[in-house]
């Protein structure tokens, strides 16, 4: 069975850190693009980072750009979003989701329209004092 699993989130204090784990069965994640995105209440769930397969570099959303960094861990079919200096507006439910199609062209591969998007059921991130 192929499963998709976010794992790590929590309550934080604005200006702490959080670790988000995105863990793959049935399948190697190293072989595919894999996006995180973000759904905060009442908003629409927007693309937060986007990263290529097989160690492909990784792009981000304005907003978070020098605070997360995504890195994979291919022995544990793993890959991570790190978030550091976090912000009440990064409260939001986070969400992992690979491409399931070998060759998305890049600038399709992590859009929320894209029908072959394969989602995990995502994890609360609370930033708040």
């Amino acid at each position: 069975q192929v499963q998709l699993v976010e794992s790590g989130g929590g309550l934080v204090q604005p200006g702490g850190s959080l670790r988000l784990s995105c863990t793959a069965s049935g399948f190697t994640l190293d072989d595919y693009a894999i996006g995180w995105f973000r759904q905060a209440p009442g908003k629409e769930r927007e693309e937060v980072a986007c990263t290529s397969k097989n160690g492909g570099s990784t792009n981000y959303t304005d907003s978070v750009k020098g605070r997360f960094t995504v890195f994979r861990d291919n022995a544990k079919n793993t890959v991570t979003l790190q978030m550091n200096s976090l912000k009440a507006e990064d409260t939001a439910v986070y969400y992992c989701a690979v491409d399931l199609l070998p060759d998305s062209p890049v600038e399709a591969m992590c859009l929320m329209t894209n029908p072959h998007l394969y989602w995990g059921q995502g994890t609360q991130v609370t930033v708040s004092s």
